[in-house]
């Protein structure tokens, strides 16, 4: 059942926990594949930062994972494709994505994107949308899918999410 606000596509998972939240982002970073597009949405505090943080160490292992609120992008290389952490919170106009060059990463990197909405029309055709939002308890959430594409949908397929 979609939550009020949400998308008709959109397939909502609770999290009771944080350990739930890091083990859905565990089980997406093993999915991931050069070419994917996961935007993280949700308000202040929803969690995006943790969930970017614990897909990438599912990834690469333990490693520093600091928000990118401020350089704006991180790129973490390991084996397989690159993974960009972008944070979009700062911009202004959703055509300053193109000078963080992220068009380049859609092709050829995994990218985890914060405040997907940020880019307006700008942004690739083909990408999975994951809003997180507060649960019923303090450390609860509500993780909604909506795919964005023929990808996005195999995503939420493989994920067996919806």
């Amino acid at each position: 059942m979609n939550a009020p606000g949400q998308n008709a596509g959109s397939k909502i998972l609770p999290l009771a926990n944080l350990a739930a939240t890091e083990a859905l982002a565990g089980r997406l970073a093993a999915l991931a594949r050069a070419g994917d597009i996961i935007g993280l949405s949700g308000e202040l505090g929803a969690g995006k930062t943790a969930f970017a943080r614990a897909f990438i160490c599912a990834r690469l292992g333990a490693t520093e994972v600091p928000s990118p609120t401020f350089t704006l992008v991180q790129v973490y290389e390991g084996d397989g494709a690159p993974i960009w952490h972008v944070d979009l919170y700062r911009l202004i106009h959703s055509e300053e994505i193109f000078e963080l060059g992220i068009e380049d990463a859609f092709d050829s990197a995994i990218c985890l994107i914060e405040w997907p909405e940020k880019m307006a029309g700008h942004g690739p055709d083909d990408w999975l949308e994951l809003r997180l939002a507060p649960g019923d308890t303090e450390h609860s959430r509500r993780a909604a899918f909506t795919p964005r594409g023929a990808r996005a949908e195999q995503i939420m397929q493989l994920l067996a999410v919806g």
